[in-house]
């Protein structure tokens, strides 16, 4: 008999609306749909809706939930547009991604879309069949590659996140979102801790930066990330 985590879900999403840092009922709807519980490696399903990092093998893990929220936040989502997620883990985060700017309730031709990168070639066949298995495959593209240079044949972007910490902010990803576009990543040291940048392009094709705190993240591999 299958878990039911439907308590567990809503418990976490209200306390992260009573932290202040879910607030757009956009992102509220889809982190209520996306059953969390369907991507985990079975030893830590159990542990879905716990507010943290969890395993998910090969020395990577999925964001903790309040990450998921920060990103749909600050990322400032909406329906239509086109999102590069830069380490696609195990799929849930780009699924919650797409319940934004794809959601079900919206008519498919004004439906935006996500592509996904992974470079682990394991947890990216992951990612697809959890895609398929959950019924987000017309939304949600997962590829085997190197994420740390973008994904150029579907530029620009509207919004770019990447789930790793890199050395410096990637001139590449900067060039392959659209003007006024948002990429969000974290950058600074390789032992987990790192600062969130928010990083908007300008319409005349500068780039300005803001720092949203303190995190950690595994480091970026890859040719922008850090090296062995």
């Amino acid at each position: 008999m299958r878990k039911d985590f439907s308590r567990q879900r809503q418990a976490a999403v209200d306390a992260l609306k009573a932290e202040g840092i879910l607030r757009s009922p956009s992102v509220i709807r889809a982190m209520l749909t996306v059953p969390r519980e369907e991507f985990l490696p079975n030893d830590v399903k159990q542990y879905a809706y716990a507010d943290t990092p969890l395993p998910i093998g090969y020395g990577q893990t999925t964001s903790a939930l309040h990450m998921t929220a920060i990103f749909c936040e600050y990322g400032e989502l909406k329906v239509g547009q086109k999102i590069l997620e830069v380490g696609a883990g195990c799929g849930y985060m780009s699924c919650v991604y797409a319940e934004v700017v794809a959601p079900s309730d919206v008519p498919k031709e004004k439906w935006g879309h996500v592509w996904t990168v992974e470079i682990v070639e394991e947890l990216a066949e992951a990612a697809k069949r959890n895609l398929e298995k959950s019924g987000y495959s017309d939304r949600v593209t997962a590829v085997h590659g190197d994420g740390s240079i973008g994904l150029k044949e579907n530029s620009p972007y509207d919004v770019i996140i990447v789930t790793s910490a890199a050395p410096d902010v990637p001139e590449e990803l900067v060039e392959q979102l659209k003007p006024d576009g948002i990429l969000l990543i974290p950058v600074g040291g390789i032992h987990f801790y790192q600062e969130l940048l928010r990083v908007r392009r300008h319409p005349d094709g500068t780039a300005s930066r803001q720092s949203l705190g303190g995190v950690a993240f595994v480091p970026m591999r890859g040719k922008a990330g850090w090296k062995s």
